[in-house]
């Protein structure tokens, strides 16, 4: 077999492991789809391209007097956005601190970082409540939100320091010898450099708390709390009249904000770590 030869048969079958793997993951989009624009409410009506379509289920959970779809919605972005914001915070000034500063207990510090992203925050449920009745935060977004962001620090803060510690310590000398303070060049220098990881960070703690079902089960007791994945579930627990084509049309809106989310951040994520950090 010559080179050329060779070089079509590796792009055929590549092309053909992407289309592959594009028919998997689109195929239960489309379902999904296809269940929340078929008419009735029954699972067994479900088709990939139903005979009559009607978009009658997402009319209803847009309609504030039959559906608390909207409030879900806004309470699940609240706390999404709120644990983004705080998660990054958080986690770039203890990804700085690591990376940046020799302190006692560094290096242990490193290790129960380590071991405790290897523990799911559901495994810890039990505990978990009974703090946050202790403290009066069940049926509250605070809760939640704490807890996720308490979950999301030792991943990412072992991402974040990675990403800190290739960036050249050069710059922080001279920004000092300029007369800049550690908040200074944490802020100015620093976090410029890092926006791909920070879009990294970013994107993880938004999607995490958007999907999470249990621990936003576990915590939340009234409707008017509700995230999104636990109104939903609400849709298919009944015993009587389970909605499961009102469910797959609330599915199918979910992804809108992550996509959103993704295209806006997708830029970070393949640009240089220090392009223009040095000078001239």
């Amino acid at each position: 077999m010559d080179i050329k030869t060779n070089k079509i048969v590796r792009l055929t079958l590549s092309y053909a492991v992407i289309a592959f793997m594009f028919v998997i993951i689109l195929y239960p989009i489309l379902w999904v789809f296809g269940a929340s624009i078929t008419p009735g409410s029954s699972m067994g009506s479900f088709s990939l391209l139903p005979e009559k379509t009607t978009w009658g289920h997402y009319a209803h959970i847009f309609n504030m007097e039959e559906s608390n779809y909207l409030l879900w919605y806004w309470n699940t972005l609240k706390v999404c956005l709120i644990t983004m914001a705080a998660s990054v915070l958080v986690v770039s000034l203890m990804a700085y601190a690591f990376s940046r500063y020799r302190f006692w207990g560094r290096k242990n510090g490193l290790v129960i970082f380590l071991i405790l992203q290897m523990i799911p925050n559901f495994a810890a449920l039990i505990a978990i409540f009974v703090l946050a009745r202790v403290t009066g935060l069940v049926d509250t977004h605070l809760g939640l939100i704490l807890i996720y962001v308490g979950g999301a620090i030792p991943m990412n803060t072992w991402l974040m320091k990675g990403y800190l510690d290739s960036i050249p310590r050069e710059l922080d000398e001279s920004a000092r010898m300029d007369g800049a303070g550690h908040l200074r060049i944490f802020w100015q220098i620093i976090m410029p450099l890092a926006k791909p990881m920070v879009a990294v960070v970013s994107v993880f703690t938004f999607i995490i708390p958007f999907t999470d079902f249990i621990l936003a089960k576990v915590l939340l007791r009234t409707p008017e709390q509700y995230t999104l994945a636990v109104g939903l579930y609400q849709l298919i627990a009944r015993d009587f009249g389970s909605e499961y084509t009102t469910f797959a049309a609330g599915s199918i809106l979910i992804a809108i904000p992550i996509a959103i989310l993704f295209l806006s951040f997708q830029k970070y994520f393949v640009s240089g770590l220090t392009a223009g950090g040095t000078k001239g």
